[in-house]
Formats: C-alpha cells, structure tokens, sequence
C-alpha cells in the first residue's frame, strides 16, 4: 500500500479545498493524507462560524476518493455544533469522521471555547485494513490508547498542528516527546502509525512538521524534515 504524506502550509481560509483537490488529483498513491485543520486553517477562533464546513459541502472530496483514499483534518459544523474532525473519504463516500476529544484549553490553546468534543474513538473498515483516526492532542491522553488496544486497529492516522516549541541543538523538545507517544501507541496496540503535522505559520505561531510513519514494533520507517512543506510517499506491507 502507498500512502502519500502531505507536510502543507494550509491558509487561514476556506480556500484551501481548491488547492487540496489539485494536489489530490495529481496524486497516484493509494491513500493521500494531509494535517489537522487543513481544510481550515488553525487559529479559527470568532472566524469558526463563517469558515467551518457543512458535511454537504464536502462532495468535491467524494468525487475525488472515486480513485484514491482521502484522510483530510476539517473543521466542521453539525447541526450549529462546530468540531474538530479528521474526515475519511473512500469510494466516492464520507466514510468515516473522528471527532477530536481532548481539546487543549492551556497556554497558547483555547480550542476548547470554540469546539465542542467528541465521545470516544471508533476503528472502521476500508478496502486496505482497519483503521483507526486521531486528531493532536488525543495522543497525548491514556484513555485514548487503552480504548485503541481494546479496538485492534492495524493502522493509525494522527494528524496534527503541533507549534514549535523547546529549540534544541539537534532537535525540538516536542518533536522528542511526540516520537515517544507515537511509538508507544505503535507498540501498545501492535499497529502502524502514521503521523502528519503541518507546517507553516499562523499569527505568531510556527508549525513544525516532522511528519513520519512508525512501524509496529516501534522502529521509524520514514521521517520527514521539520518545517519543510514537503510531500513523500512511503510503502507499506499491511
């Protein structure tokens, strides 16, 4: 299976789809996998109401999964309820949305005043394996591995904007610390995991990247370069 990691800089603007679909048009992979938000932006706050997505809006992501897998961060609006949602498309459908649950209220977060959570974390079945999906700040929580090894999932998306944040020599302290919890996930629940953060930055606040795939047994089988929009395609044996 080839799955396409998408290291972008999305805009502060609904304006993304359009780039999205061409990026998704010229791909040949099986699966292409872009960030948190990244049909959004991060730093919504007052701007959620007027750029969020309608579930309805999003047809022109199920057209383009006719051919390819589609995993995709968006905010989104649910009946006048606004999550934070990393989308699944397959087969010209929606086929899954993971609400994010754990929505950081500290330090240079306030998501938890805009969004409203989700309640849990569900695997699903697609054509290549079962899957399951978590968006930032889920990983950062106990329950949210324990419910994932109950559940057996054989891959793992996250998908983040994670800030730049403890510079180092060689390497940001929380690049360190998420290398850690995603090999820990990997290992726990006996799963590949693969993990894309975007870069870029956004009313002072800089993305660091570092996107990767980590092997079941927790060794790093690709890593891409911090703050670099970059995009790469791994193969994988499920």
């Amino acid at each position: 299976m080839k799955i396409r990691l998408v290291q972008n800089a999305p805009k502060l603007s609904r304006d993304n789809l359009s780039d999205i679909l061409d990026c998704i048009a010229k791909c040949q992979d099986d699966i292409i996998i872009f960030p948190e938000l990244a049909l959004n932006g991060y730093l919504l706050q007052d701007k959620l109401s007027e750029d969020s997505f309608l579930i309805d809006e999003l047809k022109p992501l199920c057209d383009a999964s006719k051919t390819i897998d589609i995993v995709i961060g968006a905010a989104i609006n649910i009946g006048g309820r606004y999550f934070n949602c990393a989308l699944y498309f397959s087969g010209s459908e929606l086929l899954h949305v993971h609400k994010k649950v754990h929505l950081p209220n500290y330090g240079m977060f306030e998501e938890a005043r805009y969004f409203m959570c989700g309640d849990g974390f569900e695997t699903f079945e697609t054509d290549y394996a079962n899957i399951a999906m978590l968006v930032c700040e889920d990983l950062w929580h106990q329950d949210t591995v324990s419910q994932l090894f109950l559940q057996k999932p054989v891959l793992i998306f996250v998908l983040a904007a994670s800030p730049a944040r403890g510079f180092q020599d060689n390497m940001l302290q929380i690049q360190e610390q998420w290398y850690a919890l995603l090999r820990s996930l990997a290992l726990h629940c006996d799963a590949k995991v693969v993990f894309v953060n975007r870069v870029g930055f956004e009313d002072g606040l800089g993305f660091w990247g570092g996107s990767c795939v980590i092997d079941n047994d927790a060794s790093m089988l690709c890593k891409l370069p911090i703050f670099d929009k970059i995009q790469k395609t791994v193969e994988i044996k499920i």
